[in-house]
């Protein structure tokens, strides 16, 4: 893997941790661009996540997705956010082994709160909040594993937390 493709950091998390809106910080605070896997699958789609989930399902959705962090992985060199379910795949969880992954921890109060019950999120549509739960509980032993980085964001200011997050990246 060649130094100078490489993301400066790789944002995980679930719904509501904060990795689109800690991921544009970060990238200032680094002088680098952002780049967010969903936003590329969207762009190649040429419609919104959920529309892909509801006219094409989950399992094309996640093909897209692994091409796009597969793309996005090999060509941004700045700040990269993933889609909190792209680290289930396992394809996915190999590719990020040697990048400076980051896990935005989250609890499932602040959670709730930041991503809205009402939301347009393709997989908390029935009983949100117990979805979200059983997300994150599904998810964050994935997310500890591939974390060299792990930041607590629960009532913490984003500015804060891009600077704690700058201090403690891997060179």
């Amino acid at each position: 893997m060649t130094g100078d493709t490489r993301p400066r950091a790789v944002l995980i998390g679930p719904p509501g941790s904060g990795k689109t809106t800690l991921g544009r910080l970060l990238a200032e605070r680094l002088g680098v661009a952002f780049r967010d896997t969903d936003a590329d699958v969207e762009a190649v789609a040429g419609k919104p996540v959920a529309d892909i989930f509801v006219d094409e399902g989950e399992a094309r959705f996640r093909e897209l997705e692994l091409a796009a962090v597969r793309s996005a992985l090999a060509e941004h060199d700045g700040v990269l956010s993933l889609g909190g379910g792209a680290v289930l795949n396992e394809q996915t969880q190999a590719l990020l082994a040697g990048h400076r992954v980051v896990y935005l921890q989250v609890g499932l109060a602040a959670a709730v709160q930041r991503v809205g019950l009402a939301s347009a999120r393709p997989l908390l549509v029935l009983n949100p909040r117990s979805r979200l739960k059983k997300l994150m509980e599904e998810r964050r032993p994935v997310y500890e594993r591939l974390a060299v980085l792990t930041v607590a964001t629960d009532d913490r200011d984003p500015g804060e937390l891009a600077d704690e997050i700058v201090k403690g990246l891997p060179a």
